[in-house]
This record gives structure tokens, C-alpha cells and sequence, in this order.
């Protein structure tokens, strides 16, 4: 029982994760510009502008795009392709599911495989944020300090959604790995020889 509450935690704990993702990858405020009261956003996807009502415009030239904008979107699609396929992995691994009950063994292998690829999500996902964020700083530093920049909600939550994600997925393969390691050493202590110091002489 303890061991299947472990695993609904990290379940849940990887879901909220990929769904900060979800947000995260589709927000505008990934970086924010100030020229006076002139406000300029600018997300992975499209980039807002504007004083007291914004217009905003999708981004339709990849080409024309800066690289951390290019590697971060594709990165974060990457991101939630491996979410996308550990939920259903965990799904069919989780002990609270009826699917291969028959193969116990087997479904703890398939429950650990999710949470291995929700601490791979988690992990890209803090990379190339953390990367994206290293090269906007890198620009404000080679540029003039006559425009305001600074980062956006969408970096905060992309680095939140990425931890929670990783934890979560630990939490899954943590459960497994534990549990191979408790069950090994009961059957070595069953192995060894027992010796009784008490002797019954007739």
C-alpha cells in the first residue's frame, strides 16, 4: 500500500510538472523589453507589443528567429513528447492499475521506464531553459543598457514545471529500484546458514 502511495505522489507530482510545461511552452512573457512605456514581449511562438492595449503576431520566419528561441522551442516539444509517453507508460505501470496484473515484474520494469522518462523531460527542460536564460544575459551584456530587459513568468515556470517533473519521475523509479534492493536483501538473509548456540545433549 505504502509503495503504491509513492507512486501516485510522483505520478501526480510529474503531471502538474508537464502541465507548468504545457503552459509554460505556449506563454508570450518568456522575455520582457521596456523602451519608456512601450512594453514588448516576446514568447517561443509569437511576441506581443504595446503601451495600455498590446497587439500581438506569430512568429513566421524561423529563420529569422534568434537560436536560443529556435533550440528552446524545439527542445521544449521534445520536452513534452517524453511527458506525453511516460504518462502513458506510468499509466499502464502504476500498481493502482489493472493493466498486466498478471506480470508484476514486469509492470514495476514498465512503471520505473516512465518515471526514467519523466526525469528526462524534467531535466531538458531545466537545461534549455537555464540555457535560454544564460544567453539572454550574454545579449544584455554585449548590448546597451538604453532598453529595460529582464525575463519574463514563462522562464519561472518552465524551471518549476521541469523540477516537479524530474522529482516526480524519481519518485516513480525510486519505488521500483527500492524495492528490488528490500526484496534482494530478504532473500540473502533467508540464504544464509543459521547456526543455534543451544544444543540438546540426551
Amino acid at each position: 500500500m505504502a509503495s503504491s502511495a509513492v507512486q501516485i505522489v510522483g505520478f501526480l507530482l510529474a503531471l502538474v510538472g508537464a502541465s507548468a510545461t504545457i503552459a509554460a511552452t505556449f506563454k508570450v512573457e518568456w522575455k520582457k523589453e521596456a523602451q519608456g512605456k512601450h512594453r514588448i514581449y516576446e514568447g517561443l511562438w509569437m511576441s506581443c507589443s504595446g503601451t495600455d492595449r498590446t497587439t500581438c503576431e506569430w512568429h513566421m520566419s524561423m529563420i529569422k528567429l534568434p537560436i536560443e528561441v529556435q533550440a528552446t522551442r524545439a527542445l521544449m516539444v521534445v520536452s513534452l513528447f517524453f511527458s506525453a509517453v511516460a504518462l502513458i507508460v506510468s499509466t499502464v505501470g502504476m500498481k493502482c492499475t489493472r493493466f498486466m496484473d498478471n506480470m508484476p515484474e514486469s509492470k514495476s520494469k514498465v512503471a520505473a521506464t516512465g518515471g526514467f522518462l519523466f526525469m528526462l523531460a524534467g531535466v531538458l527542460t531545466i537545461i534549455i531553459t537555464s540555457w535560454y536564460v544564460s544567453k539572454i544575459i550574454e545579449t544584455y551584456n554585449s548590448s546597451h543598457r538604453l532598453q529595460s530587459r529582464e525575463f519574463g513568468s514563462a522562464v519561472f515556470v518552465s524551471l518549476g514545471g521541469g523540477f516537479l517533473t524530474a522529482v516526480g519521475g524519481a519518485f516513480l523509479s525510486c519505488q521500483t529500484f527500492c524495492r528490488r534492493r528490500s526484496s534482494a536483501s530478504t532473500i540473502s538473509s533467508h540464504l544464509l546458514p543459521t547456526t543455534n548456540p543451544k544444543s540438546n545433549y540426551v
